[in-house]
């Protein structure tokens, strides 16, 4: 094992794409890294620059920007086709400039590369400066196998022909469409991304080593099943360190938290669907019913479209609930109110829900958000319950059974006692000689070994 000592002059460069989701666990995986001794530089294209600036997530890490090929104030998201075939054409050759200049000096260069999933060219930029690369996989490893096996065509999957078929798959339970990630389905309509996995999972020999955001004791059989495949090892969950009891101060002057100081112990449940998801208005309509019906109390996180809520229900539910644009989920996560958290299954969002022991009900939408459901509802043993089908049919009645199995009762207990062990496990993996701590530690021995016979 390598002391903190001989890690000073090893040099890690992390490569993200510029989004919230993806540079988050990447910036904390920095973090991990840092705290063993290495050095560590987060590269992004240039219009994060003033999102990460300030950010507490970067202290001790360098900074450095690179160019994505459009001005920055192009409106990235109103064409990700455009966006995401420039950046793979100017990005490499901006990323290999910066790689060049840190090259120069033997202090600065570095000893290996970590890149995202969606930014598949990095792995090409640190083969021809000759530098090893790694991969941090933002998703679950169940993810990882299921992208694996499709895109190398290891394993039957739904066709146009036989669309509704089960999957086996090795490591794992039976799996029906309504499992699978969308991208993978034969209805998907996205080009895009299913491209850059496709170029990504059909030519992982590129990658020397792949981290997953995720603990082993959560996913043991998937882990495994993918051993003599293409390795992953866990080295998640990758959560800000409040989640992790090592800073329990919770935000008290947010409107959020005042909120929730005010209410009894487990009582609330919390709700929001990310920074993407935008429910209907049917789906709306159902959720604030069921709110009505049920008279839980609730904090809903609605960034948009409170117009789209039934008419009347803001002031009907001013006493029930609080109604927000933002808030800070780590800490609301953590705050002794929250009895549940209705959520559309982010995988950050659910690391985050586990590490904080916080049963779920799970209401997916697209991409990986169907297959992590499943993967809470199967692998943590009722910490998670689902919120009923994904279309415009859904019944207030059955998310109300559903809330009430989770807020009240021997179900909720259950659910509560199943939640608190998920927290504990979680917790375990990263502590110091956890199976996450030792992954990070085996993981910076193979760089420090591939560095010293150079």
């Amino acid at each position: 094992m390598a002391m903190d000592g001989e890690r000073k002059g090893i040099n890690v460069l992390m490569v993200a794409f510029a989004a919230q989701g993806h540079m988050n666990p990447m910036l904390l995986l920095g973090q991990r890294l840092l705290s063993k001794g290495l050095n560590v530089t987060f590269a992004t294209n240039e219009v994060a620059r003033d999102r990460l600036i300030n950010s507490a997530a970067v202290i001790g890490i360098h900074l450095d920007f690179y160019s994505d090929g459009l001005s920055l104030d192009y409106d990235r998201g109103s064409n990700l086709n455009h966006f995401m075939e420039t950046i793979g054409k100017f990005g490499p050759i901006n990323l290999s400039s910066l790689v060049e200049r840190y090259s120069k000096n033997v202090a600065t260069k570095f000893s290996c590369i970590i890149s995202n999933p969606f930014v598949p060219w990095v792995a090409d930029v640190a083969a021809a400066h000759g530098i090893p690369c790694a991969m941090l996989w933002i998703q679950p490893c169940t993810l990882y196998a299921i992208y694996y096996r499709f895109y190398n065509n290891l394993n039957y999957f739904p066709t146009t022909e036989n669309f509704d078929s089960s999957v086996e798959l090795p490591g794992f339970p039976l799996l029906v469409t309504e499992d699978l990630p969308s991208f993978i389905l034969p209805s998907n309509d996205i080009v895009i991304f299913p491209k850059l996995l496709s170029q990504l999972f059909q030519n992982m020999k590129k990658h020397k080593w792949v981290l997953g955001n995720t603990f082993y004791e959560l996913e043991k059989n998937v882990v495994d099943s993918m051993e003599n495949v293409h390795p992953i090892r866990p080295v998640g969950p990758l959560v800000p360190p409040t989640l992790l009891g090592e800073n329990e101060k919770l935000l008290s002057d947010d409107v959020c938290i005042k909120w929730l100081d005010s209410q009894e112990k487990s009582s609330v449940i919390y709700i929001s669907f990310g920074t993407i998801i935008e429910l209907s208005t049917k789906e709306m309509e159902i959720v604030a019913k069921t709110l009505k019906k049920t008279q839980f109390k609730f904090l809903w996180v609605l960034k948009k479209g409170e117009e789209m809520l039934p008419l009347g229900f803001l002031e009907e539910s001013k006493n029930q609930g609080l109604i927000v644009k933002w808030s800070p989920q780590v800490q609301v996560l953590a705050h002794p109110a929250v009895a549940c958290f209705l959520t559309h299954c982010g995988w950050n969002s659910l690391n985050e829900t586990i590490t904080a022991g916080v049963p779920v009900i799970a209401f997916p939408q697209w991409t990986d958000q169907p297959t992590n459901a499943k993967l809470i509802d199967i692998f943590a043993d009722r910490s998670a319950a689902p919120a009923g089908p994904r279309t415009e049919d859904l019944v207030v009645r059955s998310w109300k059974k559903c809330m009430q199995e989770v807020m009240e009762g021997a179900t909720a207990e259950e659910y509560k006692k199943n939640a608190a062990e998920l927290k504990l496990a979680a917790r375990a993996a990263v502590a110091d000689g956890g199976s996450s701590d030792r992954n990070i530690r085996w993981f910076i021995d193979e760089v420090m070994g591939l560095d010293k016979s150079k």
